[in-house]
Formats: C-alpha cells, sequence, structure tokens
C-alpha cells in the first residue's frame, strides 16, 4: 500500500501541476484514486477535498500576481453554479454519449486550432464593453457549468479557452480567473460528498500536501513562462480527454 500511495501522491502533485495551468487535472488524479482501490464515489470526494484546497492555493498565487479578473469570475462562478444542477439533471434525462461523440470530434478540432493560431494567448487585452462582458460571462459561466454537471472533465480547460477567445482576457488572467471559478463549483461540490460521506479525510489530507504542492508549482510556471507553457499543456490536458472519452466509449 505504501507504494500505491506514493504513485497516487506523485499523481496528486502532477495533477495539480497541470490544473494550475490549463484545466484538467482529474483526468490524472482521478485514475489515480481508482488504481490504489478507493471506491468511485469517495475517489470524487477525496478528490474535490484535494483540489479545492489546491486550487485556492494557485488561485491565491494568481491574485498576487494580478491575473485574476474578478468581474469575470464572480459573474461566471454565479451563472456556473446555477448552471451546474440543471446539467446534472440533464445528464439523468440524456445519455451522455451523445456528448462524448460530440467532443471525440470537437476536441481534436481545438487541439489543431491552439497550436495554428499565431495569435493564441495573447497578451493585450481585449475585453468587450461592460454589458458585453457581463452578458458573455454569465453565457460561459453558465454553459459550462452545465457541461461540469453533465459531463465534467476538462471544464477548466475550456473555460480558460473561451475566457481568452470570447473576452478578450490575456491567456494568463484567464488562467487565474478559471481558477476562482473552479474553485467556487469545487466547494460546492465538495460539501454534497461531504455531507453524504464520500471524503476519505485521512488520505485526502495527504494528497492535500501534495496537491498544494503541485498547484502552487504550475502557478509559477504559468506566471513565470505564460502562453510557453500553457499551449503545450492545454495540448496534453486534451489528449488526456480525448484517451478518456475514446477509452470509455470503445
Amino acid at each position: 500500500m505504501e507504494g500505491s500511495k506514493l504513485i497516487l501522491f506523485a499523481c496528486i502533485f502532477l495533477g495539480g501541476l497541470v490544473d494550475s495551468i490549463a484545466g484538467g487535472g482529474g483526468l490524472i488524479t482521478l485514475p489515480a484514486y481508482y488504481a490504489v482501490g478507493i471506491p468511485p464515489h469517495m475517489a470524487l470526494g477525496t478528490n474535490k477535498f484535494a483540489s479545492s484546497i489546491g486550487t485556492f492555493t494557485a488561485s491565491l498565487r494568481f491574485i498576487k500576481g494580478h491575473q485574476v479578473n474578478f468581474k469575470v469570475a464572480a459573474v461566471a462562478s454565479v451563472a456556473a453554479l446555477i448552471g451546474s444542477p440543471l446539467g446534472a439533471k440533464l445528464a439523468m434525462a440524456i445519455d451522455e454519449k451523445y456528448l462524448r461523440y460530440v467532443l471525440l470530434i470537437a476536441v481534436p478540432i481545438i487541439a489543431v486550432m491552439i497550436l495554428r493560431k499565431k495569435d493564441f494567448g495573447q497578451e493585450i487585452e481585449h475585453e468587450p464593453p461592460i454589458l458585453k462582458s457581463v452578458l458573455l460571462s454569465i453565457a460561459i459561466g453558465f454553459s459550462l457549468g452545465m457541461y461540469d454537471g453533465f459531463f465534467g472533465p476538462g471544464m477548466g480547460t475550456f473555460l480558460t479557452l473561451l475566457l481568452n477567445s470570447v473576452l478578450g482576457l490575456s491567456i494568463l488572467r484567464s488562467c487565474g480567473t478559471t481558477k476562482i471559478v473552479n474553485l467556487s463549483s469545487n466547494v460546492a461540490a465538495l460539501v454534497t460528498y461531504a455531507l453524504s460521506g464520500n471524503v476519505w479525510f485521512q488520505i485526502g489530507i495527504q494528497c492535500t500536501i501534495f496537491s498544494i504542492l503541485g498547484n502552487w508549482v504550475g502557478a509559477g510556471l504559468a506566471l513565470k513562462k505564460g502562453v510557453k507553457i500553457v499551449r503545450p499543456i492545454m495540448i496534453v490536458t486534451m489528449t488526456l480527454l480525448l484517451i478518456k472519452i475514446a477509452t470509455e466509449m470503445f
């Protein structure tokens, strides 16, 4: 078990690092929890516990680096919290395999667009006027909140991309703002898991240490390297998402 825990901790660190830069850390951490024999619901709750504190750590670092748009974060967070339970209800009515088919086509296209877009991650911001910005923040937060409730994986990656491409935030400000939105949704989900007894605090506290370290290092790399580190990590995240979708479908 000790050897397995070391592998788990390494995966938690790596997941935190990836998540703080481009989102999608759960694509690394959740399989690690499953691999050491933690039941699915307990794994989800324990992962939320560790990742919430890790995301809080990354958020603090982005805030300190002045790379958070609090107006967008506040509006998108509220919209995401409204959209998430609706997405969960939708998941009960519609088979998620249809969304998997869409993602199987969309994810590679998005990855190619990122690779070919010369001005991806531009540092000059072109945020729209206040009313348009608020409406777009609501639309983005609500739609991705629904996605998170319906399916989930890669939500942070998609949010960062939309904040950059639709709202015109720089890539670093998009990453930092995404962390605040993710934190609000993570805490809401964590409360639900904790109340149902699906958080293994003994393992979760240990994993939290490595989640904090991973998020701290990742946020530092993003702030220092900018798009040079964000672009490749996003490609890695979307590759992992594509593998997850494909393996669960075929």
